[in-house]
This record gives C-alpha cells, sequence and structure tokens, in this order.
C-alpha cells in the first residue's frame, strides 16, 4: 500500500510559478514510477507529466513540456512537479499517482488506469 498526499497547490497569476509536492508513505516507493495529471472542473482528468522510478526518464503532455518539470528524492519519499509560465489554463486539481515499476517495463503512462495509487489532489488557480 502507498498513501499520496500532495501540497503546493494555490492561487497564482499568470506568469508566475508553482512547486507541487507528492510525499508517499510506505518503503518501497522507489520501486514506483509517478504521474502527475490535473482535472479542470467538466473536464476528464488528463495527463501531464511521469517520471520513472530512478528519476532518469520524464514524459510530458505536449500542452506542458518546457514550462513543467517532475523530479524526485527517493530519499525523502517525494516527488515534485515545477509549474512555470503558468497560463489560465493549467487551472486543475492536480493529482498525483503512483505505478508499481516493472524492470524494463514501459506503460502508458498517460492512461489513468496504468495507476495502482492515487493523491487525494491538490488545486491550482491561476488568474489572469
Amino acid at each position: 500500500q502507498v498513501r499520496l498526499v500532495e501540497s503546493g497547490g494555490g492561487l497564482v497569476q499568470a506568469g508566475g510559478s508553482l512547486r507541487l509536492s507528492c510525499a508517499a508513505s510506505g518503503r518501497t516507493f522507489s520501486s514506483y514510477d509517478m504521474g502527475w495529471f490535473r482535472q479542470a472542473p467538466g473536464k476528464e482528468r488528463e495527463f501531464v507529466a511521469a517520471i520513472r522510478w530512478s528519476g532518469g526518464t520524464t514524459y510530458y503532455a505536449d500542452s506542458v513540456k518546457g514550462r513543467f518539470t517532475a523530479s524526485r528524492d527517493n530519499a525523502k519519499n517525494t516527488v515534485y512537479l515545477q509549474m512555470n509560465s503558468l497560463k489560465p489554463e493549467d487551472t486543475a486539481v492536480y493529482y498525483c499517482a503512483a505505478y508499481s515499476a516493472l524492470p524494463g517495463y514501459y506503460p502508458n503512462y498517460d492512461m489513468t488506469s496504468q495507476y495502482d495509487y492515487w493523491g487525494q489532489g491538490t488545486q491550482v488557480t491561476v488568474s489572469s
């Protein structure tokens, strides 16, 4: 079992930055690939970013590429999402999710069904 708790959300003006954190319980955090998703009101949950268990490989949605950076500190059981140049369309509840990694296997990180555990989400609001 892995419990995920997001933090760092808030209200920011367009062009500003936020850093989200996702703290995980459990001793096997380093064996999980981690994903970030977001869900705006009236819309489906969408993929934002993912990072492999080792932290060596990251994936991004086209809409955030070049603006968002995912990272992790396995010693602290924490994954981060640095969000720069924020836009009003980035407004959403942001969720982190954990996928039990398999050596040499790369799942479809953009699919919510791939993930085993989810956090409760943190609200990000970007004003224009």
